[in-house]
């Protein structure tokens, strides 16, 4: 009887098989474009501070923002939308982006 029951699946404790349902793209929009927000800004400022020493401080300003704006956006969306800003707990990502935001806007304040 046990290997008839195993045979129709009556007792499937087990994990799924099979291909798994892909979340529907606004899921995957809505998860992404906070990364990619935080990204693009980090990559201007890097390309800012790339430009030449004059620009440096303008550079390190943008990076310092995107920064923050990380801070903000971990702090503010639920986990399972923070998606590549949730790396470890709510509030230790938010802790890590602002003070990590607010060194580098301190050095970009201290630059010409």
């Amino acid at each position: 009887m046990a290997n008839r029951s195993a045979k129709t699946g009556a007792h499937s404790a087990g994990p799924q098989r099979g291909p798994a349902a892909a979340p529907p793209p606004a899921v995957w929009i809505v998860t992404w474009l906070p990364y990619l927000v935080v990204l693009a800004g980090a990559v201007t400022g890097l390309f800012i501070a790339w430009q030449g020493t004059r620009y440096a401080g303008r550079g390190a300003t943008t990076v310092g923002a995107a920064l923050l704006v990380a801070a903000v956006a971990r702090l503010a969306l639920p986990p399972r939308y923070a998606g590549l800003l949730a790396s470890r707990g709510k509030a230790m990502d938010v802790a890590a982006f602002a003070v990590l935001g607010a060194a580098v806007l301190a050095v970009a304040v201290s630059l010409p």
